[in-house]
């Protein structure tokens, strides 16, 4: 670690570059882990708000909520302390001049999504048809308590009585109303209850026979665009990896050849192979670890500044995670040049 510590302080400039090209591979890795973490979040925060479990769609669904269509002689008796029974539709809200996409679910109010997980920022809950309750985000876009609002051009104005967190589907903000007006929007038959049943427990296929059955983690992974985007995130970060390695094993092998005069001098005046060794693998973590710890600081500030409606996500433990895998990255890239100091013949080099 001496060793590690004089060199970096006698060459500033050069170990100051090379930290400098780890704290921008460091930052773009994890600016693009939060913001895989952001849009996962905008594409499941309604199902994760609801404790979900366990889903049910119909079985000509094609794994789609927007499309399940449950009619009442297949929807099975339940318990609505654990189940509840939800309506989805895609629509354009319309206030005035302001229009925005949004994912319009249909509840019932004895169930216990309504009753207990519909988390208000301000406001009330719905208490008729004629109410609705809408996801925060819409707040910020110009959408007010008490703005009467029509869904797709169509169908009664809905007045806004509340604005509730966690509220966004298929990254569309959630307008939450009552499953009558679901109803009068998707224009279907009496029989027809709903798009899903939700439930807040691990359910068998026994518990709706007639029904699809999904656990959360197979229905998120159904979801519009969801897997695709997380794989193609994933292999982005996966290559700015290999690319970390790289770039780590060629400058450290680099720098190694430049010092093998001085590595020769040290071996012949008695100095282990093993110390020159540590040295290079103390350098090269301490280097990781810099770079890390200021693609992290980096991150936080871009948080910051970031405008609101950016999905970006902050989680620690996938920070520590990567921090941890650079570091692992900043090891083996240092094998290769230990592999070098590990064969120095100090005559040969000093001849050299």
């Amino acid at each position: 670690m001496f060793l590690a510590l004089k060199e970096i302080q006698h060459e500033k400039l050069r170990y100051g570059l090379i930290t400098l090209m780890f704290i921008l591979i460091s930052y773009l890795i994890m600016i693009l882990m939060g913001m895989m973490l952001g849009l996962a979040h905008e594409n499941t925060a309604a199902i994760d708000s609801w404790g979900t479990q366990t889903v049910f769609l119909s079985k000509n669904s094609n794994d789609s909520l927007s499309q399940s269509l449950i009619s009442q002689e297949k929807r099975p008796n339940y318990r609505p302390d654990h189940m509840a029974t939800i309506g989805v539709a895609p629509a354009v809200a319309k206030q005035g001049k302001d229009k925005e996409n949004v994912q319009f679910v249909g509840l019932n109010r004895n169930e216990f999504i309504f009753r207990d997980k519909l988390q208000l920022t301000a406001g009330r809950k719905a208490q008729n048809n004629r109410e609705v309750v809408t996801d925060q985000s819409l707040k910020n876009k110009g959408f007010k308590i008490g703005d009467q609002l029509r869904l797709n051009s169509q169908g009664p104005k809905l007045k806004i009585v509340g604005f509730v967190k966690n509220a966004q589907l298929s990254v569309a903000p959630v307008v939450y109303g009552s499953l009558t007006s679901w109803r009068q929007l998707r224009s279907v038959q009496p029989n027809i209850v709903g798009s899903a049943l939700i439930s807040d427990q691990a359910m068998s296929t026994a518990t709706a026979p007639k029904l699809q059955h999904y656990t959360v983690k197979q229905f998120v992974n159904k979801l519009p665009g969801y897997s695709a985007q997380n794989t193609t995130f994933t292999f982005m970060i996966g290559f700015l990896m290999i690319i970390s390695l790289v770039i780590i094993a060629v400058f450290l092998y680099i720098l190694t050849i430049q010092k093998l005069p001085h590595f020769a001098v040290l071996r012949a005046q008695g100095i282990p192979a093993k110390n020159l060794i540590s040295s290079t693998i103390y350098q090269s973590l301490l280097l990781v670890a810099v770079g890390a710890a200021g693609g992290i600081l980096l991150t936080l500030l871009t948080k910051q500044v970031l405008p609101e409606g950016l999905p970006m996500e902050i989680n620690w433990l996938a920070i520590a995670g990567l921090s941890l895998a650079l570091l692992v990255l900043g090891i083996i890239g240092a094998l290769l040049p230990v592999r070098v100091i590990a064969k120095i013949d100090p005559v040969a080099a000093l001849n050299q």
